[in-house]
């Protein structure tokens, strides 16, 4: 099953090898001269924000440890460069036995790349102006606020919160509040 589209894929590696496999493949690629099947290779990260002993740190993780992502044209010849790269235990949608994977749907990876016109779940939101919500995510996770305003389409609220002994409008989406 040879295909002539570019596609995304994912790999499991052992974890805390995910940078090792990606440097690994590139290298490959280009000693292999497979450039023209094989594009990119991504580990996805994310910042996260970690709070202890009142100290708030920012440190980079990987999304999704032990998996790394190849855009790739699934030819055999591709196919068995990126399966036999040292650290790589296999493609995921692969059933064994040199059974090509299925490849990401578009909005998975428009998703997983934070495509902003990735299609998101709708939310019913239960409030309205006026009520208090908790913030529960983002810059002002754990604040307390009122709803000045409601955009269902753009599933997106203002909430007038405190800050500094000075009310400020913060406009978020949804999913990052409470009710």
């Amino acid at each position: 099953m040879e295909s002539n589209n570019k596609a995304w894929y994912v790999l499991h590696t052992y974890s805390g090898y995910e940078n090792k496999v990606k440097e690994n493949i590139d290298l490959r690629k280009e000693s292999m001269e497979m450039e023209e099947n094989i594009f990119r290779v991504m580990v996805p990260e994310e910042t996260v924000r970690e709070s202890a002993e009142g100290n708030t740190k920012e440190k980079v993780q990987k999304k999704f440890p032990g998996y790394v992502l190849v855009e790739m044209i699934m030819s055999d010849e591709a196919w068995f460069i990126v399966r036999n790269t040292p650290g790589v235990t296999g493609f995921v949608g692969s059933h064994g036995a040199g059974s090509k994977p299925a490849p990401l749907l578009d909005e998975e990876i428009a998703y997983i790349l934070g495509d902003i016109d990735a299609p998101r779940e709708h939310i019913e939101l239960d409030a309205e102006i006026g009520d208090v919500v908790e913030i529960t995510d983002g810059a002002f996770s754990g604040l307390e606020g009122k709803i000045e305003s409601i955009d269902p389409d753009a599933q997106k609220v203002k909430v007038l919160i405190e800050m500094f002994g000075r009310e400020t409008v913060a406009e978020l989406e949804f999913h990052q509040i409470s009710h």
